[in-house]
């Protein structure tokens, strides 16, 4: 775990390779995963927002490399670099974007729907189509019991999808992946290249 909710920030990370899970708890129930944090963007982005403590759990789920930067370097390049700032503005409404679409998606998607979506953007962000997740990493990420991951992983297994065992994912068809997956997917794809992508000069 990078950080514990409520801590305050040292350092904040670009992740290269790998991916950080952001996850929030409610007391007397298991953490759910609420977004991903990949090379698309960073941990630590409430410090743009003048916030210098952490909203939600930080965790890497997915082994990789990172750059990181003290606090205090931070918003020294913050405050001196306005189109690191803008790029950052826009970064922050992409993350409030992902975070309520998968509020939304939590109350009205079944648990393979989800689960489509969650590898879809694991894979996304982990730039390879194999990874190592276990069924209690992915019921904790999805805020569900691991009988209902069993189910979902052998549906998306028996589709072709993915082939899956002993936590070992591969994703085999991204077109049937995201056959399977809900909207959200789609929905927060198109808000990362609607506001991220660089325009020509």
């Amino acid at each position: 775990m990078l950080y514990r909710s409520g801590q305050a920030f040292d350092f904040v990370y670009f992740p290269l390779s790998g991916f950080i899970s952001l996850a929030v708890t409610v007391e007397g129930h298991q953490s759910m995963e609420m977004g991903l944090i990949g090379h698309e963007g960073m941990l630590g982005v409430s410090l743009v927002l003048g916030v210098d403590v952490v909203p939600l759990y930080a965790v890497v789920r997915g082994a990789g490399t990172a750059l990181r930067m003290s606090t205090k370097e931070f918003k020294y390049v913050l405050r001196n670099c306005p189109i690191f700032q803008s790029m950052l503005d826009r970064y922050v409404c992409v993350l409030m974007a992902e975070l309520s679409q998968t509020i939304a998606c939590t109350g009205f998607h079944d648990v393979k729907s989800r689960l489509a979506r969650w590898l879809l953007m694991i894979n996304d962000r982990a730039n390879n189509d194999r990874f190592y997740l276990t069924h209690q990493i992915l019921a904790e990420m999805l805020g569900v019991q691991r009988s209902a991951i069993s189910i979902a992983a052998g549906l998306l297994q028996h589709e072709g999808s993915i082939s899956y065992s002993r936590g070992n994912i591969s994703v085999l068809s991204r077109k049937k992946l995201q056959a399977a997956s809900c909207e959200c997917y789609m929905a927060i794809l198109h808000e990362y290249e609607r506001l991220l992508t660089p325009t020509p000069a």
